[in-house]
């Protein structure tokens, strides 16, 4: 899809985060379930899907026809950053035709010391086409990806870094701030657990919002409901 009406596409309408790591249980060694999760996602109402993997981006592509952010989780024992830390990641999101690629982009870091320039600019020149979106942890790491070239910037790192531990979610003056001054579609992702927390990011100015764990999975789902139960406590 062309990028502006991938925008178009998305704005003002709900993204669903389907993934499933190894050590949850809707993780099948054998098969993908996310093509099912981003089925259900879609005929509730979403509008996109982020996923994880090439496996599950092409069990997703299976079932549906939406828009895919596509990530891969990898950790290097040399960083902390784990969201599409490489070229080699980035490689393998392009040949499986992820519509937009996702990458942590906070100030840390990465992969044998390389660091978020050198590696987008890497990145772009390899693939001037593509859309790249930015996981940033506050607006300072926003506005710089937005200067570099990032296609859209995204709050997913908020309070997943040690600077920005403890941060309330969602951070709608980050997403006000980048909204105003970023000159590029900003998505809320992090910490959207209600409808009313949707309806917030959307008028504090995101163009797009992914909403993950409230969703899709349901082992964290069902704690928070067993958390308060009385007989929680004994």
């Amino acid at each position: 899809m062309e990028k502006q009406a991938l925008f178009a596409a998305l704005k003002g309408r709900l993204i669903v985060s389907c993934q499933a790591l190894e050590d949850e249980p809707l993780y099948d060694p054998e098969r993908s379930l996310m093509g099912h999760m981003a089925l259900a996602a879609k005929l509730g109402g979403a509008s996109g899907i982020r996923a994880n993997t090439v496996r599950d981006i092409e069990d997703i592509r299976r079932h549906v026809d939406l828009p895919i952010i596509g990530i891969i989780k990898r950790v290097y024992g040399d960083s902390d950053v784990y969201i599409t830390p490489t070229l080699e990641e980035v490689d393998a999101l392009v040949a499986v035709g992820a519509d937009i690629i996702a990458t942590d982009a906070t100030d840390r870091p990465r992969p044998n010391g390389i660091d978020f320039e050198t590696f987008f600019r890497a990145c772009r020149e390899r693939y001037p086409h593509a859309v790249f979106m930015a996981d940033c942890s506050n607006y300072a790491e926003g506005m710089r990806a937005a200067r570099l070239g990032f296609d859209l910037v995204g709050t997913t790192m908020a309070s997943y870094t040690a600077y920005t531990r403890g941060r309330s979610l969602p951070d709608l003056e980050m997403i006000g701030a980048l909204a105003r001054d970023a000159g590029v579609p900003v998505v809320a992702e992090g910490g959207i657990w209600t409808p009313e927390q949707l309806k917030s990011v959307f008028a504090a100015g995101a163009h797009t919002a992914v909403v993950g764990s409230a969703i899709t999975r349901p082992m964290l789902i069902t704690r928070r409901f067993a958390a308060v139960v009385p007989g929680a406590e004994g």
